[in-house]
């Protein structure tokens, strides 16, 4: 079964008199599980279509359906709700809270959404921290942190919900060689571990490589798919 449809998505962004259409009628299917990037150049729509996909803005015109949810019907308070029961966010410059711990950046989801009991609570974050190889980091603040175990971090924070999705913006453009081939290969053992979907923008040849699906956009169409090197 299908965990993203998208039918016609268009999205326009108009300031004054000048209107911009940064999707132009895209349409897609994301199935359960996978490992998807969608690559092109600066200004190909990829932001904005991640954006449309987490319930963070609404198409123009189109149907999108995100777990079996329209996303583009959901007000600004359904999307939340929707956001931290279904999609796990993963971001380019990690976007963890200065003044917290690792341990309590990964926890904070489950206090702020899902108000999980505390003992549930320890149990997923020390089981995600050891799976991205930083449990010995869990007392430590981002700023003690280096770049690589920051993301790993953010890895666990957007899995730490149990996600039936998790979309990630740029998430290796700050790391070296030898971490980013340690992010992509923690998130794709926790996709085969619980089924998760990772869908990633990148410009990253590297995400590209280890992606099992991939998007074409340019100027806001999409112009190819290609799966495990076969073109569709």
């Amino acid at each position: 079964m299908s965990l993203i449809v998208a039918e016609g998505i268009v999205k326009t962004y108009a300031t004054g008199t000048v209107r911009v259409e940064a999707l132009k009628g895209v349409t897609f299917t994301i199935d359960r599980a996978s490992f998807v990037s969608f690559i092109g150049p600066s200004g190909s729509g990829k932001t904005t279509l991640l954006n449309l996909i987490g319930a963070l803005d609404r198409p123009t015109s189109g149907g999108l359906l995100v777990a079996e949810t329209d996303v583009g019907r959901l007000d600004r308070r359904a999307a939340a709700v929707f956001r931290g029961q279904t999609i796990g966010f993963i971001f380019q410059e990690f976007n963890l809270v200065p003044v917290l711990t690792a341990y309590e950046n990964v926890e904070y989801p489950l206090l702020l959404v899902q108000r999980v009991p505390a003992p549930e609570r320890r149990q997923r974050v020390l089981a995600l921290l050891e799976a991205v190889g930083v449990a010995d980091q869990g007392d430590k603040y981002p700023e003690q942190l280096s770049g690589g175990q920051k993301q790993r971090v953010a890895v666990a924070r957007a899995l730490v919900t149990n996600p039936a999705l998790v979309l990630a913006d740029e998430p290796t453009a700050n790391l070296d060689q030898a971490n980013a081939a340690l992010v992509m290969n923690t998130m794709r053992r926790m996709r085969d571990a619980s089924g998760t979907t990772f869908v990633f923008s990148t410009h990253d040849p590297r995400v590209v490589a280890a992606a099992e699906i991939i998007f074409r956009l340019e100027d806001g169409r999409l112009v190819g798919r290609e799966e495990k090197g076969a073109v569709a």
